[in-house]
């Protein structure tokens, strides 16, 4: 009975760092949740062999394993319309607090921490395999050596050296339009986002196209549960038609808003009291901005599920 209590105590001191990993994989707040208490109970019910190794290596291997298994059901059952990562309240600094797997001053991976969780990485994410989504996250978030991912995955160091190539090489889009998130970034983000929510308010068309690049994409995901886009929406007056006409349907006294960081960029938190027919009475707007100012793409969250890890509004 001893060893419970033990157990208990030293996978607290690794459930933070094991949340952030699975929530890399998964792209999930919800999933994150289950899967860092089921590696719990696996610790429970079946023990590392030498408990006098550091714990972390072998907590890693099974939330890897599992959070891949996860990856691979999702896919094969599919999704109800577009899929958005679920957004996480990241605090009023910007910083996810998620502990790296070295010290940092050891550290050199390719992608920081805070860029990881963004909405842009976490999407560039799904086009990967869920081999090469592990391999890519501890060789290039969490900066694990090739033994170290080859531990963690059980997979040879020759695989991994391939797998983590062709994960580079289906990053490459993401590369090319790639923004580290900074407080440039985020002053131009909340500058964007605001000129957009007046330009709604507003109903003024002209103003919202013109706040939106040519090639703008929006992104709404309801999960099935509520009515949204089906499809992604392409070009400025598409994107702008469809977020015109659902803020025309709402009044002012029933809504609340708030600018919030969530994965580490501005964004909008909303709460509706009197949802129009079909849609939730609580979501997200995260938008993308290039060097331009321009809006590049626009992401609604509305999917109950999806919004675990975002605090509601106070009241």
């Amino acid at each position: 009975m001893t060893a419970l209590p033990a157990m208990g105590a030293a996978f607290r001191s690794h459930e933070r760092f094991l949340w952030g990993l699975c929530y890399r994989m998964t792209g999930s707040a919800a999933d994150a949740d289950d899967l860092v208490q089921e590696t719990f109970a696996r610790a429970l019910a079946r023990p590392p062999v030498d408990m006098a190794s550091p714990l972390r290596p072998w907590l890693v291997r099974v939330a890897m394993n599992l959070s891949r298994d996860l990856l691979r059901r999702r896919r094969r059952r599919g999704y109800d319309g577009p899929w958005l990562p679920a957004p996480v309240d990241t605090g009023e600094d910007g910083r996810l607090e998620l502990p790296p797997a070295h010290e940092p001053a050891a550290t050199a991976a390719r992608y920081d921490l805070m860029e990881s969780v963004t909405l842009a990485f976490l999407l560039a994410l799904e086009a990967l395999s869920p081999p090469q989504r592990a391999v890519l996250i501890l060789r290039d978030v969490l900066d694990y050596s090739v033994a170290e991912t080859s531990a963690a995955l059980a997979m040879s160091q020759s695989s991994v050296k391939t797998t983590h190539h062709r994960a580079r090489r289906a990053m490459e889009a993401y590369e090319r339009r790639r923004c580290r998130p900074s407080a440039e970034v985020g002053a131009r983000t909340q500058a964007a986002l605001m000129r957009f929510l007046l330009a709604l308010r507003a109903q003024d068309a002209s103003a919202v196209e013109a706040l939106l690049a040519a090639d703008v994409e929006a992104r709404s995901d309801g999960g099935g549960e509520f009515l949204t886009a089906r499809v992604p929406l392409l070009g400025p007056h598409r994107v702008a038609r469809a977020y015109l006409k659902l803020t025309a349907r709402r009044t002012t006294d029933s809504l609340r808003h708030e600018i919030r960081l969530l994965n580490g960029l501005p964004a909008v938190v909303v709460e509706d009291a009197s949802p129009p027919n079909r849609w939730g009475p609580r979501w997200i707007l995260q938008i993308n901005v290039g060097d331009d100012g321009l809006i590049r793409a626009v992401h609604t969250v509305v999917a109950s599920a999806k919004l675990a890890g975002v605090r509601p509004l106070a009241a």
